[in-house]
Order: structure tokens, then C-alpha cells, then sequence
């Protein structure tokens, strides 16, 4: 046997050898029908969802945040927004409105015990008033553009159809970004001017302790504000604080926060959005129909004199106590 054949021969019994030896291996990256199977080597979705906090892959832009593929957390943010949020939101806010319903049946409208006495005292100058007014109008528009993020696929899009509701959706967001800005600058101007009447005082838990004139009989004495007053003030400040921080990160996305960062914001920015709307809606109702003469004192800026007696006499009495020095008129008749 010549060389040559001897060396095809070795060639091909090492051919031969590696073939049963690869066998195996093609097998296994084959499917049931022969196929070659291209993810028989890859990651499984299990374990690339194990990685923490996001998955990432390979970019050639300078725009890191282009390279997140899956976020994990994004799916808890998901169901919260899609599910908890709704859910939440309308046992919230609806029953808000049933506990308000439910106390104007038992308790009506809270009159002016000793009734209209024909005089009237200034209980809000106009600027105090426009912050007030400045503040409440833009919150009512915020807060109906900002339900429709979370209840407007359920509730608006079945009446007036996709593309009506496309229209309306993009609409409301331009509203409601601008609107904040009304919104901050009213929160502003109403912690400057009522802080110094907003601060606790002794009278404010004698007011409690007479059960803050919701009991026949007993008289709540209090200053300017009472304490239910200022925990509603309060408690408005803290919450306009919040949806306000938390809104700018959402109106500029990524300035100084990540991708995690800003579903904390929006889950910060829904829940307190909801509560502050429920103690709005409580607030509104005590202003108006709740109680005989409130309105007055944001609509006109006067309040009858009886009614500033029955629940701010403490405040009347220096009041009239200062115009009387000054030699003002303590009180003007009623038009």
C-alpha cells in the first residue's frame, strides 16, 4: 500500500471518529424533526428574568436608557397602575361621595343657630381670595385630567369611541402639565398668607373637646380657623408638596432619576393625587351645602355676623376689637 492511500485511509477513520463523537451533541440541538434548533444554546427567559433590577443589552447610541429590553419591576408597576390604582381609586373617591351623602341625609345643612342677624363682617380680603380661587380651580382641572389617565380607558373610551378619546387624552395632558404651574404657584401664595393663622393654639382643643360645634348645645369656641380647618390646611400643603415633587419628575422624565425612579414617582403622584381629591371633596362639601353661610366667606368675602359668632368668635371678637380702635365700622349692614 502506497503512502498516499495509507493517509486517506487514517483520514478517513478520524472523519469517522469525530462524527460519532459530535452525534451526540447534534442531537441534542436538534428537534423532534431534524430541524436545527437556535435557542437550544441560549439563556432561558427564566433565568434572564432573575437579573436584577432590568435586562440589558448592547447599544451604539450614547443614550444608555435605550438598552433596557425587560424590566422586572415594571410588571408590578403595571398591575398597580392597570389594576390596584383603578380599583382603589374608585373605592376611594366613590365612597367619599357615599359618606357625604349619607351625612347631608342625617345631619341636612347645618344652619345659623341664632339665624341671619342683616350684618356683615369682612371674613377674606380679594388677594386672599384670588389665591384661594387660583388654587381650587386648578386643582379641580388637574385633578379631572389626571382621572382620566387612570379611569378614562373604562369609563370615557367606551362612550365616545377611540379616536374622540385619543383627542381628549392628548388634550387633558397638555392641560394638566400646564395647570400645574397655576396649581404650585396658589400653593404657594396659601401657605405664605395663612400660615400664621394655621398654627395650633390653645383654643383649638377646647374647639375638640366641644366636639367642634357638631354637637347641639355645645359651643365651639375658635380663632380664625378652627382645628378641623387646620388640619385640612395642613394636611393640603403636605399633599400639594407631594403630587407636586413627584408630577415635575414626570413632566421632566430621567432629570436626575432612572427608570425605577419614575414609576415611584407616578405611584407617589396617583395615591396622594386620590386622597387629596377625597379630602377635597369633603371640603367642598362643608364650604357649600354643608353648612349655611360658608360659601360666603370665599364667594363674597363677608359672612353674617351670627354665623362668625356660632363658629369663629374668638377670631370676631379681635377683629372687632382692632376696627373699634380704628374707629371702622365693626360690622356692615347686609344688600
Amino acid at each position: 500500500m502506497t503512502f498516499f492511500a495509507r493517509f486517506r485511509l487514517a483520514t478517513f477513520v478520524l472523519a469517522l471518529l469525530a462524527i460519532i463523537v459530535a452525534a451526540p451533541v447534534l442531537a441534542q440541538k436538534s428537534g423532534s424533526d431534524g430541524a436545527p434548533n437556535p435557542t437550544a444554546s441560549v439563556t432561558s427567559q427564566r433565568e434572564l428574568l432573575q437579573q436584577v433590577p432590568r435586562i440589558t443589552g448592547r447599544i451604539d447610541i450614547p443614550d444608555t436608557r435605550a438598552s433596557v429590553l425587560i424590566q422586572p419591576a415594571g410588571r408590578t408597576w403595571e398591575y398597580f397602575h392597570q389594576v390596584l390604582l383603578r380599583w382603589g381609586g374608585a373605592i376611594v373617591i366613590v365612597g367619599t361621595v357615599a359618606l357625604l351623602v349619607i351625612a347631608y341625609l342625617i345631619l341636612g345643612r347645618l344652619p345659623i343657630s341664632a339665624g341671619r342677624s342683616g350684618q356683615k363682617v369682612v371674613r377674606f380680603e380679594t388677594f386672599e381670595r384670588f389665591a384661594h380661587w387660583l388654587t381650587a380651580a386648578s386643582f379641580v382641572i388637574l385633578g379631572l385630567t389626571g382621572l382620566n389617565i387612570t379611569f378614562g380607558k373604562a369609563v370615557v373610551l367606551p362612550l365616545v369611541g377611540p379616536d374622540l378619546f385619543s383627542d381628549i387624552s392628548q388634550l387633558a395632558k397638555y392641560v394638566h402639565n400646564f395647570t400645574s404651574f397655576a396649581f404650585v404657584l396658589g400653593l404657594v401664595l396659601i401657605l405664605v398668607i395663612f400660615l400664621r393663622d394655621n398654627l395650633l393654639e390653645k383654643v383649638d382643643i377646647d374647639w375638640l373637646k366641644q366636639g367642634g360645634g357638631f354637637i347641639k348645645n355645645r359651643h365651639a369656641p375658635a380663632g380664625r380657623f378652627n382645628l378641623g380647618e387646620k388640619m385640612v390646611f395642613w394636611l393640603s400643603i403636605a399633599a400639594g408638596i407631594a403630587v407636586s415633587a413627584s408630577g415635575f419628575l414626570l413632566l421632566f422624565p430621567f432629570y436626575g432619576t432612572n427608570i425605577l425612579g419614575m414609576q415611584l414617582a407616578q405611584v407617589v403622584h396617583a395615591v396622594v393625587a386620590v386622597l387629596f381629591i377625597a379630602l377635597i371633596l369633603a371640603h367642598i362639601y362643608i364650604g357649600t351645602v354643608g353648612m349655611e353661610g360658608a360659601f360666603e366667606a370665599m364667594g363674597t368675602g363677608e359672612v353674617d355676623l351670627n354665623w362668625a359668632k356660632e363658629h369663629h368668635d374668638q377670631w370676631l371678637a379681635k377683629k372687632l376689637a382692632a376696627e373699634d380702635r380704628r374707629g371702622e365700622p365693626t360690622a356692615t349692614p347686609a344688600e
